[in-house]
């Protein structure tokens, strides 16, 4: 994937800067929002970007693995970014095209709602916004601030243009910019606004959420009209309203039925376990790297395969200390998972020792390789071996839907899972039908198995 050169100079294009002019004279520079208490919170629809497309599930699939691919690859990378250097630092942590789930949220006063891509491995929330430069396909009209009331185009000095990785400033108007893996790129001004979220039974009005307001923009969108960043972050969403907890229930892609997002005083896992059997809830702590401390990392232990724990060294998912490079990422914008060599392989192994199917020839193109003839032969009866991945504290025992899949162009019965060369990715495929809660206050991440097309 293409990289910004640690030489590069990035200049704002003039058009922007006389676009800015206007700007200067709105200038506020509002602090951040104070939290809003332990009763804060709201409910959420979250919906896949493929929603509605009318694409077949085959075509669902595929989408989702190639999206897999790319963002996989930009994760990957960050942390090789050279340290100190503004500009690759000022890099977005993932690719706007690669988010997989939005969220609706309205903007402004009266509010203008729109669809965001829910991000947990990036901070920034922002949208493209009116007069336009150059911006992108999206379903709904460029958020226009001079039709809100509440709109404010921030200072230089305020808490908010700090907190940017490289700022600009220009009449004492903050300007951000930010880069993506390959040319996608956004650049506007960073304002305070009212952002409205939730569903009707749940709506709250936040003043003074700080965003960028994009007006010089490139790449794609995946049907939605900007991103909202969960990272750890202090511009991320979480961050910025106070109340350092959200949880997700996510469905299947390929159902028609869509997942839930809840936030605050609404995220619990209290009467999510619909089942006994699903067992208890399960918790292990985030690990801080400090090369990307806005993403949520995990201390993996290993991974077991029908019962037997693989002969894996727990170093194999641990953090680089020298560099950064490693670790154990869950990330909700991912679709598969990707597992660290020599991980993967003892898992392939293990997998086709155990599956009494023949393998299949993977290609040059194939994201999933680890694919057995299927259907089996008549009257054969087929075992499939479970699946763990243990963690600091938990073990995530996941259902036979979360790890295999009927692979669209080869036909064949694939492990929804592929190798890394550098650091695991927990995707959201694994994540389906389990309540999964962020919990920043202590540092943990929890979850159980639920019926998410119910709750």
């Amino acid at each position: 994937m293409p990289r910004l050169a640690a030489t590069s100079v990035v200049l704002l294009p003039p058009l922007l800067l006389l676009l800015l002019s206007s700007a200067a004279a709105s200038t506020a520079a509002a602090p951040l929002p104070p939290g809003a208490g332990g009763g804060f919170g709201f409910e959420a629809t979250l919906r896949h970007v493929d929603a509605g497309a009318g694409y077949t599930k085959a075509q669902l699939l595929a989408r989702a693995v190639a999206r897999s691919r790319a963002r996989a690859s930009t994760l990957q990378s960050l942390a090789t970014l050279a340290p100190g250097d503004a500009i690759t630092a000022a890099r977005i942590l993932v690719r706007a095209s690669d988010g997989e789930y939005l969220m609706d949220m309205g903007i402004g006063t009266p509010p203008r709602y729109y669809s965001a891509i829910l991000d947990t491995g990036s901070d920034l929330i922002w949208t493209q916004c009116a007069p336009c430069l150059l911006c992108v396909d999206q379903p709904t009209p460029y958020f226009d601030p001079s039709q809100s009331a509440t709109y404010r185009s921030l200072g230089c000095s305020s808490p908010s243009c700090n907190a940017l990785y490289y700022p600009f400033c220009f009449q004492n108007v903050c300007v951000y910019q930010y880069f993506y893996g390959d040319s996608a790129s956004t650049a506007g001004v960073l304002a305070n606004e009212t952002f409205t979220f939730g569903t009707n039974a749940t709506r709250v009005a936040v003043p003074s959420v700080s965003f960028g307001c994009g007006n010089l923009n490139a790449g794609s969108l995946a049907n939605g009209s900007g991103m909202v960043g969960f990272g750890r972050g202090s511009l991320s969403l979480v961050s910025q309203l106070g109340s350092p907890r959200f949880s997700y229930c996510l469905t299947s892609f390929l159902s028609p039925v869509p997942s839930r997002l809840y936030f605050g005083a609404y995220a619990t896992l209290n009467s999510t376990n619909a089942s006994a059997a699903a067992g208890p809830v399960q918790s292990t702590p985030f690990v801080v790297n400090p090369a990307l401390p806005t993403m949520y990392f995990l201390n993996m232990t290993g991974i077991s395969v029908g019962g037997y724990r693989l002969p894996i060294d727990p170093a194999v998912f641990a953090i680089n200390d020298a560099d950064g490079t490693g670790g154990t990422i869950i990330d909700s914008g991912t679709t598969i998972t990707y597992i660290a060599e020599p991980a993967y392989a003892a898992v392939r192994a293990a997998f086709a020792s155990q599956i009494r199917l023949p393998l299949l020839n993977a290609t040059e193109a194939s994201v999933l390789d680890t694919c057995f003839k299927w259907p089996p032969p008549p009257r054969q009866s087929l075992t499939l071996p479970e699946v763990v991945f243990h963690f600091d504290g938990a073990d995530m025992e996941l259902p036979l839907q979360n790890y295999m899949l009927v692979e669209p162009v080869s036909g064949g019965l694939c492990l929804a899972m592929a190798t890394s060369s550098d650091g695991t990715i927990i995707g959201n495929f694994q994540h389906q039908n389990f309540h999964v809660l962020y919990d920043l206050e202590n540092s943990l991440l929890s979850f159980v198995p639920a019926p998410c097309n119910l709750i």
